[in-house]
């Protein structure tokens, strides 16, 4: 049941325009339709002092946007017995030619919406699971570093004539390569160092946060989740408990297709009377998410195969999801195999099997 199904008449709602130092509040009180709008200091107490102005807390319900300022202001005004859900900016409706953006228009606007029913809740994780994801994210984060860091160093190579052709790169062989470069400017040799200790001290970096996730994959707030998904192909054990923490709860998806939306992965479209259109996905949505689907996707290129490291996985698991998952191998690699027959961009079908692999993801979790 939503906050708004829940609401009775007497409810008091209130929408929350959130900055760093500042939160503007309108405040609509049973029977009236102009917002009292009021701005005061982000912060504990005053954040207090503003839910004992509005009477008894069970009949107030409160949103405000996701955004940079997290979930914590949710949960203290949970603890004070205010219902607030967070919203997702954009799944905001816009009002076409408005040219004008305010922080009352904006707590207005909110609140207005909020109590019509149009707008949209995020999962509120707990300070557990936001913990843990936060943890998974600086793994990304640091992955997109090492990568920045990589094609500096190979560039600059390529500048000097230095090009690697005895194999893939970032393997132990092209490792040694590496190290037998020279040059015979003192300069040069001095910038090749700097780029080879950035890139060392990443990799470090990287060892360091892998080795701290793993103590979550099977210990935590996500542990039965990464379990269950790690027995699919492509999903590793960093990488399931990533999928875990970045959906958080699977069941506030009531089908697969809200899934994929919610990855970004379907297509755009724009029909209009005997017009459609459809174009590339959408990209909206959780870009974490998006990137572990399509990585996990590659995988399927292959032929089926359950190989040393999916049985390790697998073993953890029950027969029931061992089953789903080597279904869901049979029909991804087959479809994997028949796209890329059809399609010249390895991306495109790529990001297909990913769009399916959401929702095999999906059976799993809504699975008994």
């Amino acid at each position: 049941m939503s906050t708004r199904d829940s609401a009775c008449p007497e409810t008091t709602w209130v929408g929350l325009d959130v900055h760093k130092d500042s939160i503007t509040s309108a405040v609509l009180p049973p029977g009236v339709e102009l917002p009292v709008v009021d701005r005061w200091f982000h912060d504990e107490p005053s954040v207090r002092r503003f839910a004992a102005t509005l009477g008894r807390p069970r009949l107030v319900r409160a949103c405000y946007e996701a955004g940079p300022t997290g979930y914590d202001l949710a949960r203290l005004l949970g603890r004070l017995g205010v219902s607030t859900e967070v919203i997702a900016p954009s799944l905001i409706p816009i009002t076409p030619g408005s040219r004008v953006k305010t922080d009352t228009r904006d707590a207005r606007k909110l609140v207005r919406l909020y109590r019509a029913g149009e707008l949209t809740p995020v999962h509120i994780p707990t300070e557990a699971e936001e913990a843990v994801r936060d943890l998974a994210r600086a793994r990304a984060d640091i992955v997109i570093d090492r990568t920045r860091a990589r094609h500096r160093l190979s560039k600059f190579l390529l500048r000097h004539g230095e090009v690697y052709r005895s194999g893939s790169s970032w393997t132990m062989a092209h490792e040694q390569w590496l190290r037998s470069r020279h040059f015979g400017d003192a300069a040069l040799e001095r910038t090749y160092e700097h780029y080879r200790v950035v890139l060392i001290g990443i990799d470090a970096h990287l060892d360091a946060v892998d080795a701290d996730l793993k103590l979550y994959v099977h210990d935590g707030p996500y542990a039965q989740s990464a379990t269950r998904l790690g027995a699919y192909r492509g999903v590793t054990d960093l990488g399931a408990l990533a999928l875990a923490a970045e959906v958080c709860d699977w069941r506030r998806f009531p089908r697969a297709t809200s899934l994929m939306g919610f990855c970004g992965l379907v297509p755009s479209e724009y029909s209009s009377g005997e017009s459609r259109r459809r174009g590339s996905i959408t990209k909206t949505g959780n870009t974490h998410l998006r990137s572990l689907l399509v990585e996990a996707a590659w995988a399927y290129q292959h032929r089926p195969n359950v190989g040393a490291q999916i049985t390790r996985r697998q073993q953890r698991c029950s027969p029931e999801t061992v089953a789903r998952a080597w279904h869901a191998q049979l029909h991804l690699c087959a479809k994997f195999r028949r796209l890329a027959e059809r399609k010249n961009s390895r991306k495109l079908v790529v990001t297909a099997v990913a769009r399916e692999l959401a929702g095999f993801l999906w059976a799993e979790m809504a699975a008994a």
